[in-house]
């Protein structure tokens, strides 16, 4: 049995949305190797080895599933969403570039999932209709002068903009800090989207105007998504629709 290792996308939450060669490689896999709540998401059965650990420690955890898969395991490394959207794709190749050359002869795959941005948005409409970015407000990996610049710069630009890990226990102030910047570069008016838990039985989706936005309106399992100027929200009974259309001046 020879090796390999699969980063694989278990998308936003409901196993609906799992795609069939995430479901094939996880029924093949010897070890399984993840965050503890993304490791607890795939079913057991016999034969399948977990290896859950805490969400600070990708660099161990790639490193882990490189050593396994060397050894001759089949490793599926799991991420939530899509793996090569702030997850654990890049986290891997990190470990790989620094690793043992023979690691590099590895049979090694990314496979893809529904990120929660696209899952969000699709849930509202269709606000990320036109020219979009995603930023990631987590300062753990990265300084909070790089995400306030960045996100004055596509604020500039009028992007409409996705925003992963807005507000967690440890760092709560930074979400409140980045609505001040958007308002000063924005306006009240622009739209804004909290999609919480997406595709769960604790989904909940709300649109305001970005001036009645409040930080306590988001944690980790929120994606945040601000419409650019050319958003528009349509009423109708039951659930507005939120979309950017196709142009623009």
């Amino acid at each position: 049995m020879s090796g390999w290792v699969a980063v694989a996308g278990l998308g936003p939450g409901a196993d609906e949305l799992v795609t069939p060669e995430v479901m094939q490689a996880l029924a093949e896999a010897t070890d399984l190797i993840g965050y503890f709540p993304y490791v607890a998401r795939v079913a057991d059965r016999p034969g399948l080895v977990r290896h859950g650990s805490d969400n600070r420690v990708e660099l161990e955890r790639a490193a882990h599933a490189l050593e396994l898969a060397a050894a001759g395991k089949q490793v599926v490394v799991a991420s939530s969403g899509d793996p090569g959207v702030f997850a654990m794709a890049s986290a891997l190749f990190e470990a790989l570039e620094a690793g043992p050359a023979e690691w590099r002869l590895l049979d090694i795959r990314i496979l893809p999932g529904i990120t929660a941005m696209l899952a969000a948005a699709a849930r509202a409409g269709s606000p990320l209709g036109h020219d979009f970015c995603a930023i990631n407000l987590s300062d753990n990996l990265k300084p909070w002068a790089l995400i306030e610049r960045r996100l004055r710069l596509a604020a500039q630009a009028d992007f409409a903009m996705a925003f992963y890990n807005p507000r967690s226990k440890a760092r709560p102030e930074g979400f409140a800090r980045a609505l001040d910047i958007l308002r000063q570069e924005c306006g009240p008016d622009r739209l804004i989207l909290f999609a919480r838990a997406v595709s769960t039985p604790e989904e909940e989706l709300r649109v305001v105007r970005l001036g009645d936005a409040g930080a306590e309106m988001a944690d980790m399992r929120t994606m945040v998504i601000l419409g650019s100027s050319h958003s528009r929200l349509i009423e109708r009974p039951g659930s507005p629709i939120l979309y950017t259309p196709r142009w623009t001046e």
